[in-house]
């Protein structure tokens, strides 16, 4: 009987089992899935290099569904090869004298955002510029620190549109393996190697690959094509030992002291520059590289003008600057945005002219022909590109907490964070912001503070670090409604329209200005205030003019530069800026103290906006002959004569 019992109970449980089998097979699937779709995500990053993990965190820690493929087995592969002589330039100034951290942010250009105190760059490296594989390092702990989710080893490719759902993206790996996505980011940056269409490009030798020991160059002439900072790196680690070294571009020098861009060519690596102007065989050219020919003669290269062009004449000229042979000539031409990963009918558009190199993408940071697909990190420098920092770590930390603010509004309908305070603290406000917050600072003329005003000019509500040519569209981006006739003010930073440029001489006696009354003639970063009485329109967004970084406001103030960058002083920076807010909100914005509100209460038919709201918390209080007769005898007023008293009284 017992053997019996046990044999019932088993094929119960054999039957409930098949039964719980048979229901999970007939229960439909999830919409996102479908019968080839193996694995789904929301969020599908690709890229697990600084971008990446930025935008990782901040998925990681608003609990989304993500991943993020990385083809390599480590963070930040491309860091493991370049640069190729290992010395970053990224600055690391562990000190600045301050202790507030989102000040120092400003001047640390290799940390990431995080909630981790251990994972700021300064922990990991004493050098000013470190080497490069200490920001190995760092990448590999914050990924692990954090416990963001990076599948490596995996090589993204085909990148389509899913078959059953076109708002989704479908890509494969090397395996075999399709994943399905509601959102794909590309954070893959730029990596591929910048070879023209040049006949004898062949001969030269890329920076990729080139040999990094200076005994192969040792009593050598050198032909370097490029004159970015990769071109001035190989130069810096070889001139020692060359004979000479002659470097050919499309374009002048552009000098990053001179430019004010961090991409241009920076101090730590242009010794060049110094054997060219003092006359030690090296030396600069320009040309345009497309009509030059590169002819091997024996083991020997010639540039040579290409036939048919005006090129080929001037090549000709006996007294031709290129007209010895070389014995090496290497290829510094940077790097590219690699849309292999996409299948051909999927292909992204990209940027024309100087912009090629970047997929094109609108200032939220989305394909302009690819719906659901996003650009983070330095592939989505063309919206800044010779501007501000976006295409560099310093800058782009900040782009890819924006762009996680612009994913979160627009798919999980959480709105762009905000706080609002009395406009009467709204002066204390931002003198905070523009002393101390770095992404302002960093990503300059790009995102600023925007402060909507209300109706009655009582509250200011801040939106910090808005991407401010999307201003137009404020309210989709933000998922805040603001009406037409909301007041609006921008605060952003800025250099001088017309300070900075190549050739410009930026060490000019004069080039800084102290006088606030000349605020706007400011040279150096200084914060810049445009304030609307309505949102400006596309079109007014297009009508702004070269250097105008915002539409023309309504009215608009700049706070004076400042040689420590610290906008602080009472009479150049804040009040002049305090008369401008006064001037906007209508209100008299200063503060006082509880003896000057009675005063003011008891001889005054209105009160100043701090005495209404602090003092007298929004209440009223008439005064009689008789209070005001007490109030002069106790001293809390003065006397005021037989003319004045009640009448001018609550």
């Amino acid at each position: 009987m017992a053997h019996t019992g046990r044999l019932k109970t088993v094929a119960l449980t054999l039957v409930s089992q098949w039964t719980l089998v048979c229901l999970l097979l007939l229960a439909p699937l999830p919409s996102a899935l479908t019968s080839d779709t193996h694995r789904y995500h929301d969020y599908c990053v690709v890229g697990g290099g600084p971008a990446g993990l930025q935008l990782g965190f901040f998925l990681e820690r608003a609990n989304r569904d993500y991943i993020i493929f990385e083809r390599s087995n480590v963070s930040g592969h491309f860091f493991e090869d370049f640069p190729r002589h290992r010395t970053l330039i990224s600055i690391n100034k562990r000190n600045t004298g301050k202790i507030n951290k989102e000040f120092n942010l400003r001047h640390d250009w290799n940390s990431l955002l995080s909630d981790d105190e251990s994972l700021l760059f300064r922990h990991y490296s004493k050098e000013m510029f470190p080497h490069a594989d200490r920001l190995l390092d760092y990448l590999r702990d914050y990924q692990q620190k954090l416990g963001i989710k990076v599948q490596f080893n995996t090589e993204v490719r085909n990148i389509r549109k899913a078959s059953d759902n076109k708002e989704h993206y479908q890509l494969d790996d090397q395996r075999g393996n399709t994943y399905q996505c509601k959102v794909l980011v590309v954070a893959t940056g730029l990596w591929k190697p910048n070879i023209p269409n040049m006949k004898g490009i062949e001969y030269a030798e890329g920076y990729e690959t080139v040999s990094l020991n200076p005994d192969d160059y040792e009593g050598k002439r050198v032909l370097i094509l490029g004159n970015g900072n990769a071109a001035f790196e190989v130069a810096e680690g070889i001139y020692g030992a060359t004979n000479l070294i002659h470097v050919l571009s499309g374009s002048r020098v552009r000098l990053a002291w001179a430019t004010h861009y961090v991409g241009d060519v920076r101090a730590v690596n242009n010794a060049l520059l110094d054997t060219y102007q003092l006359k030690s065989l090296d030396g600069f050219i320009e040309g345009p590289l497309m009509k030059i020919v590169l002819k091997k003669v024996g083991d020997k290269i010639l540039p040579d003008g290409l036939e048919g062009t005006v090129v080929s004449k001037v090549f000709k000229t006996e007294n031709f600057p290129l007209r010895e042979f070389y014995d090496k000539v290497i290829r510094c031409l940077g790097f590219t945005f690699d849309d292999s990963v996409f299948q051909s009918d999927t292909m992204p558009r990209h940027g024309r002219g100087r912009k090629k190199k970047f997929p094109a993408i609108g200032h939220n940071y989305e394909s302009i022909n690819l719906p659901g697909v996003f650009i983070a990190g330095a592939a989505s420098h063309s919206l800044d590109f010779r501007k501000s920092a976006g295409g560099f770590l310093h800058g782009f930390r900040y782009t890819t907490r924006a762009l996680h603010k612009l994913l979160e509004n627009r798919y999980e309908g959480v709105p762009w964070p905000s706080q609002q305070i009395p406009v009467t603290q709204l002066l204390n406000y931002v003198l905070k912001r523009m002393n101390e917050a770095s992404g302002v600072y960093q990503m300059f003329s790009m995102l600023g503070d925007v402060i909507t005003i209300s109706d009655d000019g009582k509250m200011a509500e801040v939106f910090e670090e808005f991407p401010v040519h999307l201003l137009d569209e404020f309210s989709k981006h933000a998922g805040r409604e603001a009406k037409r006739a909301k007041r609006v003010l921008v605060m952003v930073m800025e250099f001088g329209a017309n300070f900075s440029g190549p050739g410009t001489d930026t060490l000019r006696e004069n080039r800084a200005n102290g006088n606030p009354k000349l605020a706007h003639n400011s040279n150096f970063l200084h914060p810049v205030f445009y304030y609307y009485e309505t949102l400006p329109t596309e079109e007014d967004r297009g009508k702004r003019g070269v250097k105008r970084v915002m539409p023309r406001p309504k009215a608009l103030h700049h706070v004076v530069e400042d040689f420590l960058t610290q906008w602080d002083r009472p009479r150049p920076h804040i009040t002049p800026l305090r008369h401008f807010l006064d001037h906007i909100t209508q209100h008299d914005l200063r503060s006082r103290f509880d003896q000057a509100c009675f005063f003011e209460a008891m001889t005054h038919k209105g009160s100043s906006l701090a005495c209404s709201d602090q003092y007298l918390e929004g209440q009223g209080l008439s005064a009689t002959k008789d209070m005001m007769d007490i109030a002069v005898n106790a001293g809390l007023i003065p006397f005021l004569g037989s003319q004045q008293g009640a009448e001018k009284s609550h």
